[in-house]
């Protein structure tokens, strides 16, 4: 199985953090945030990972290499000064990713969900979805859960947790420019195509300085 870390993100509302650095690059606990996605994904034996990468991603490529270092063989996904999207980055990598469902983390998250508990297979479905409850700054959410399927128009809502295993069909006729994920769910959602579960363990969003040091602070007393 593979999977894709999503880095490619230009983390404007953490400067001047990223002014120098890549988001995903920034430490909590010790380590970076995609130091912790790469020791999740080897521990669950997901090896074969690809990365997209954007402003600064030579200094990804450079922190991580090939990813001998943690057990991993990494490939890149260079989409320049100019961003993809979530969903244009993805499509741009599946050359790299196979051609069965492969697992998708946005790389400006931070978990202690268990990868092996993500499904290897989909059936029929297009995806499945982690998802949370909502976080202060996300009270809305995104989806609803009804038993193991989502859709888009029901409430309660959760928040996804941009932890996700997608299949490539999901981007099937898709243009390789730039365009978000959120409306290939939906559509996917609309013929009952997406799965999703309920993860209520730690999660964060490091969307600013603030929250990246909320998630430092609580790590290093876990120590």
């Amino acid at each position: 199985m593979y999977a894709m870390i999503l880095a490619a993100g230009r983390g404007e509302r953490m400067r001047p953090l990223t002014d120098d650095t890549p988001k995903p690059l920034l430490e909590v606990g010790g380590r970076s945030l995609l130091a912790w996605h790469l020791e999740s994904l080897a521990r669950a034996g997901i090896t074969n990972i690809v990365i997209n990468t954007g402003r600064l991603g030579e200094r990804i490529e450079a922190a991580l290499g090939t990813g001998s270092g943690y057990g991993l063989r990494i490939a890149y996904s260079h989409e320049g000064e100019a961003p993809l999207e979530t969903g244009g980055g993805i499509r741009r990598a599946l050359p790299l990713l196979g051609t069965a469902p492969f697992v998708v983390v946005n790389g400006d998250i931070w978990t202690d969900y268990d990868f092996l508990r993500l499904p290897a297979a989909l059936g029929t479905d297009l995806a499945h979805l982690v998802m949370v409850d909502n976080p202060p700054h996300h009270t809305d959410g995104d989806f609803h859960l009804a038993g193991s399927r989502l859709d888009a128009a029901g409430t309660p809502k959760l928040t996804y947790a941009g932890l996700a295993v997608l299949a490539p069909a999901l981007f099937a006729d898709c243009p390789d420019t730039g365009f978000p994920l959120a409306p290939l769910l939906r559509r996917a959602m609309e013929e009952d195509r997406v799965a999703g579960e309920h993860y209520t363990g730690s999660w964060f969003d490091i969307g600013t300085p603030e929250r990246l040091a909320l998630l430092d602070a609580a790590l290093q007393q876990q120590e």
